[in-house]
């Protein structure tokens, strides 16, 4: 016999069933609650609302478990690579060899993007934020591929989109870094692989020889992954409810980097990298802001230790942490910011005031030093993050259209003014 839940209000008792996912984790179905009852729920932020049934990414942040499609996280990060990942979220399985390379083979083919979109680019000023360029780069594709706003194309059609995002991502990332820093952009070589391309259309001057360190391009590779999907986050949910207005794929993306933008979400390990440039301002003394993150009547707050979702350890830190140790070692870099970041490390990870507390290095915190060794400026990590996380976004566009989800229309509590007459502006 099925669970339901029942709710009291004025004398009357309504009913309402509980679902269980496969993970058991339980849910009071109130579909019909204000055709019911006349009621609706009040739930600032969503905390506590389950918006939809998602078959993607499981998520326990009180075990500090990331699994993608049944996989962990570890076994992915250590196994796979960004793109074998990227068909398993999107398709619902890990690829054959041959789906594996026709996948790979169609999204190098499509990496060159319309000539035309170079104009757009050329258009933005230097001082124009990587992530309002690159937003806008994607919707622009949505004009070029006017076909994707037909909300009745067939799978080959979507997939033709999907990979043309995926294959256009990189591409228009390094052009809004080559934007800010006043380069000539370089075009796709579709020699490398997706994240050796990506560096080279990063990082290679028309005057040098440019070429791709394996180590980095394999740390890289790493983010990536672990980037990929995180449940039902705030960019997420803005690609889903944006798409069940049946809006293009490209306009749905877009949608989710500009939410991405916002410095409560993909702006974390920006503010790591702020923070430790902040501390060797004020000296280099990493101790002394050690004891004012132990001081709680002191404001300061460690930047990129602890996570809101991940009550234990960040799954993703563990393995991200040794990319970056191998980064640094490969690289050499010699910098006081980074000298600090391994002072704070080190105590996190000893000091029993950060231990018996769980505030822990997380993903943001690692993904911050590497991306600072590589000479990547700060407001270019979360277009960073953003090409991380696009495989997760269509995914979840994807099951979304699949699943024929009704267009998103949230409700609320009116608390403004009750019916008032109106005055003529020479009585007011």
């Amino acid at each position: 016999m099925s669970e339901s839940a029942k709710l009291s209000f004025k004398g009357q008792e309504y009913e309402f069933p509980v679902i269980t996912g496969t993970e058991n984790e339980s849910a009071i179905d109130i579909a019909k609650l204000r055709a019911s009852s006349g009621l609706i729920t009040l739930d600032p932020g969503y905390k506590n609302t389950g918006a939809t049934k998602s078959a993607i990414t499981f998520l326990d942040g009180e075990e500090g478990i990331l699994r993608y499609r049944g996989y962990r996280i570890e076994d992915l990060a250590e196994k796979s690579n960004f793109l074998e990942v990227s068909y398993l979220l999107i398709y619902g399985e890990l690829p054959t060899q041959a789906q594996y390379e026709s996948f790979s083979k169609e999204i190098t083919h499509h990496t060159l993007v319309h000539e035309d979109i170079k104009k757009i680019l050329e258009g933005f000023p230097s001082n124009a934020h990587p992530m309002g360029v690159l937003s806008s780069m994607i919707c622009a594709l949505t004009a070029f591929y006017p076909d994707s706003l037909n909300p009745n194309r067939t799978e080959e059609e979507v997939n033709l989109s999907i990979i043309r995002l995926i294959a256009k991502m990189p591409t228009f990332a390094a052009w809004a870094y080559k934007n800010e820093m006043g380069h000539p952009v370089n075009y796709p070589d579709n020699s490398l692989d997706y994240c050796s391309n990506f560096l080279k259309m990063m990082f290679a001057l028309p005057a040098e020889k440019y070429d791709v360190d394996p180590i980095v391009s394999a740390a890289l590779d790493k983010l990536l992954i672990l980037h990929a999907d995180h449940e039902q986050n705030c960019s997420t949910s803005t690609v889903r409810i944006v798409g069940s207005s049946q809006s293009s794929i490209y306009a749905s993306i877009s949608a989710g980097i500009n939410a991405l933008w916002g410095p409560l979400h993909g702006g974390a390990n920006q503010s790591v990298i702020e923070m430790l440039e902040a501390i060797k301002a004020d000296g280099g003394d990493a101790k002394k802001y050690l004891d004012k993150a132990k001081d709680k009547n002191d404001p300061f707050r460690l930047m990129g230790f602890g996570h809101r979702v991940y009550k234990n350890f960040d799954p993703r830190a563990k393995i991200i942490k040794k990319a970056a140790d191998d980064v640094l070692e490969k690289l050499g870099v010699n910098d006081p910011v980074l000298d600090i970041a391994k002072e704070l490390e080190y105590a996190a990870l000893n000091d029993q005031y950060f231990i018996d507390r769980q505030l822990y290095p997380n993903v943001d915190f690692y993904s911050g030093i590497i991306y600072r060794a590589l000479g990547i400026p700060t407001d270019m990590f979360t277009v960073m993050f953003a090409l991380g996380r696009l495989p997760g976004w269509i995914a979840q566009w994807k099951e979304m259209r699949e699943n024929g989800e009704p267009i998103g229309r949230p409700r609320q509590v009116y608390t403004g003014s009750n019916e008032r007459d109106y005055v003529s502006m020479n009585k007011r």
